[in-house]
């Protein structure tokens, strides 16, 4: 019963912003065509809930010919590879907004861990394969606790915890707390909820 609502939640919460931020997400795509050739929307093979592979969706971020070498998430917002819009797009995240099809289409959740490829996937030991017991999500514990600023391991941890204590106003609480942190950017002392403290004790 709580995954049928936190689904119904996703679907009706991800249907609602999919029509509210659409006209912005076909003005980035014009700029992303006129700012450098290739397609406006890169796809990627992800790992989702129980290992199952799915295509991502992102506005594209870097020169078509970099296609295929971005490789994980680290890559800087001002790589020489990423275009000019791509900076803006990287830096604010608005490149994940064509995620929320993915919500849509129940590869992914609004919030849970950040879904990774395959090859990153194929390293995991039993304690990383925790966080594929649920979909990954748009935004996650992580992403609001310090996220680029922690070490992957730290992300894992948080992710575990969450799976652990996973719940509709948890969901709520994450997502209330992304929005001031893409307006102002990660911050090593992120740490809302004071989950962070908690869990890695720092």
């Amino acid at each position: 019963m709580r995954m049928t609502r936190q689904r119904g939640f996703d679907l009706s919460l991800a249907m609602l912003l999919l029509l509210a931020t659409l006209p912005l997400m076909l003005f980035l795509m014009l700029l992303v065509r006129l700012d450098s050739p290739g397609r406006a929307i890169f796809t990627q093979s992800r790992t989702g809930r129980d290992g199952r592979k799915f295509t991502l969706y992102k506005l594209r971020s870097f020169h078509d010919h970099a296609h295929g070498i971005f490789l994980d998430e680290e890559i800087q917002w001002d790589d020489a590879r990423v275009t000019r819009v791509g900076q803006f797009l990287r830096r604010t995240k608005l490149d994940e907004l064509p995620q929320l099809v993915n919500v849509l289409l129940g590869d992914m959740s609004l919030v849970g861990p950040r879904p990774d490829i395959p090859i990153q996937v194929e390293r995991y030991n039993d304690r990383d394969r925790q966080r594929l017991t649920v979909r990954p999500g748009l935004t996650g514990l992580a992403q609001v606790s310090g996220n680029i600023n922690l070490t992957w391991a730290q992300r894992i941890e948080l992710d575990r915890w969450y799976v652990r204590h996973r719940s509709l106003r948890l969901d709520l609480a994450i997502l209330a707390h992304t929005l001031p942190i893409l307006w102002r950017g990660e911050r090593l002392q992120d740490d809302p909820l004071g989950i962070r403290r908690q869990v890695l004790g720092i």
